[in-house]
């Protein structure tokens, strides 16, 4: 079985507990030939983060979100002081790179499965009712074996396998056709380009008729 790189979106481990966690996804991966990549883990770079981030996106063939609580706020309060403030408790938060990562993934078209910790803010990309099922488990090792889980990682998987990934090398403008030009275009860029020879064509019947006409 041919193996598949895959993005894994999760922040770094606060607890034992959480590394655990991470540590049985990853093992659970690894079984299926799924190769776990995750900047600041098991991948360095001396670049940016973001920069980093977009470059392994490049070589994976989906991404896995790991959404674990990374901060908490006892309390607190929401569009403070506001007619609409709406008083919070027990907030648990992930890192914001959940959303970013998931966003990324999203716009490459590439397969997104999410897992999120029970008990964390249902918002942005981790809620419910977008193009991916999101699974709220416990961070535990049995969680990885239930009915659940090992029906939308099948799935997942073979979204993936369907779909691998298309390394394509750049290609210059001379290489291009104009067909593939044209369909490169977006339409503001391809109305740009209609004004211009247009344009360039009204330049060139005017020029024509003073010559001829000057004859």
């Amino acid at each position: 079985m041919n193996e598949l790189n895959v993005f894994v979106s999760v922040g770094g481990t606060a607890t034992e507990q959480q590394e655990a966690f991470i540590r049985a996804v990853e093992d659970r991966l690894r079984s299926e030939g799924l190769i776990p990549h995750t900047v600041g883990r098991n991948t360095f770079s001396a670049d940016a983060p973001l920069k980093t981030v977009t470059e392994l996106l490049e070589k994976c063939s989906g991404t896995l979100v790991i959404a674990l609580e990374r901060s908490y706020f006892a309390s607190g309060t929401e569009k403070r002081g506001g007619p609409k403030a709406i008083k919070l408790t027990d907030v648990k938060l992930p890192t914001p790179w959940n959303q970013i990562e998931a966003a990324m993934t999203y716009a490459r078209g590439l397969p997104l499965m999410v897992v999120v910790e029970a008990g964390l803010k249902s918002e942005g990309l981790l809620e419910r009712g977008y193009d991916w099922y999101v699974q709220w488990v416990q961070p535990e090792a049995s969680a990885l074996h239930s009915t659940e889980f090992n029906g939308v990682l099948a799935s997942w998987k073979q979204k993936m396998v369907q779909t691998p990934k298309k390394v394509s090398l750049p290609r210059t403008a001379s290489d291009l056709t104009v067909a593939e030009l044209i369909g490169g275009l977006k339409p503001t860029q391809l109305w740009s380009v209609l004004v211009a020879l247009a344009t360039l064509l009204a330049g060139a019947f005017a020029l024509g008729g003073k010559l001829f006409g000057a004859q």
